[in-house]
């Protein structure tokens, strides 16, 4: 069974007034468009593309991929940067996927349209409480989730996705590794209860994930008795428990795709409900429960960080080179290792070749 090591850190995933307070103000149509004119202009004129998360705004989403740019979670974002010939790259969501961004592109130039728009679970793991925790279990190989500073990320000798975290997991438990994870304690017990591996967990949470409520969603569930649950493995175990389908951004987005189904009911951000909506125009997706009367967080379904992002902070940064993106020259070589050693275990599965084959020590990309 997962260890869960209490962190004696102020935990902020719910102290979100300041980021509410930051989300900008909807444009009139006629603004939108003229907008989006405007940053299509600024984008060929400065030899920039725009990568997107999935949960920003919808008209950040279309607009990257309207330009040449892409819409993904945040390392396929950070590959995409990283291969496209762009020299600025201009990234909608949230700072740790900024980072991300620079220490694959090191030479280029990333900006974002809010540089305070940031993550729970980065927040929630500081980088030198997360250092003593690493001193209490050096035996341990330490595995941490992309949503995490650079600096953390340093100390790390694998980074994992939702989307590859079970595959990295069960190599290293295959060779015999003990895992310190972090930094979401669902997504941890998730992976320790799939893979049976030896895990000591830091005890954070997203802000959005940690508020499904399983409950209401199991009177959801009677409500719409055919409906598929998918749900993302940040959830609370028992939300977990009901789904039909646990997976990554884009595992959801495939399952939505593939499954038998036409109505579906998701547990992840609400911003997923616009690229799942484009994508199946003939199916219903009703967003899972975050209420009831033991809902606590104002965040609902919809992290309020990334509300921060939009039209007007993508213009400004096209225009004035503000908001830029800045990691510590001397962390990138450490930050870039389990990066690099993740993007090669992915490769290989892809190939259809034995991953496992690069987890001798601590694993060698």
């Amino acid at each position: 069974m997962a260890s869960l090591i209490e962190i004696d850190v102020e935990q902020p995933a719910c102290t979100t007034r300041h980021a509410w307070a930051r989300v900008p103000e909807e444009p009139s149509p006629a603004e939108r468009e003229a907008l989006k004119a405007r940053i299509r202009t600024l984008l060929r004129e400065r030899g920039a593309v725009m990568v997107s998360h999935y949960y920003v705004h919808p008209d950040l989403q279309d607009l990257a991929e309207e330009t040449g740019g892409i819409v993904s979670d945040s390392l396929e974002m950070a590959r995409f940067g990283r291969d496209h010939p762009a020299r600025t790259l201009i990234v909608s969501g949230v700072r740790f996927m900024g980072e991300t961004a620079k220490i694959l592109s090191p030479e280029k130039t990333v900006l974002m349209p809010d540089l305070d728009a940031t993550c729970s679970l980065d927040l929630g793991c500081p980088e030198g409480d997360f250092a003593a925790f690493r001193a209490q279990h050096p035996d341990r190989t330490v595995v941490v989730y992309a949503n995490t500073s650079a600096a953390v990320k340093a100390q790390a000798d694998w980074l994992v996705t939702s989307s590859c975290a079970l595959d990295i997991v069960r190599a290293l438990r295959d060779k015999g590794h003990k895992i310190l994870w972090a930094p979401d304690k669902h997504l941890g017990a998730y992976i320790q209860r799939e893979t049976g591996a030896d895990m000591v967990l830091w005890r954070g949470s997203c802000v959005v994930h940690d508020e499904f409520k399983a409950f209401e969603l199991e009177q959801l569930r009677r409500d719409h008795p055919g409906a598929k649950v998918l749900v993302h493995p940040e959830s609370p175990a028992e939300v977990v428990a009901q789904a039909d389908v646990v997976g990554s951004t884009s595992q959801i987005l495939r399952a939505a795709a593939e499954l038998d189904a036409t109505v579906f009911i998701v547990a992840t951000d609400n911003g997923m409900m616009h690229k799942l909506r484009t994508l199946n125009p003939g199916k219903r997706f009703i967003e899972a429960p975050t209420a009831g009367n033991s809902a606590t967080c104002k965040s609902c379904a919809h992290c309020p960080w990334m509300a921060m992002n939009g039209l007007r902070g993508v213009l400004e940064v096209l225009e004035t080179g503000r908001n830029e993106i800045h990691v510590d020259p001397a962390l990138i070589p450490r930050a870039r290792q389990p990066i690099d050693r993740m993007l090669a275990f992915t490769a290989a599965l892809k190939r259809g070749e034995p991953a496992g084959a690069l987890v001798p020590g601590i694993g060698a990309a």
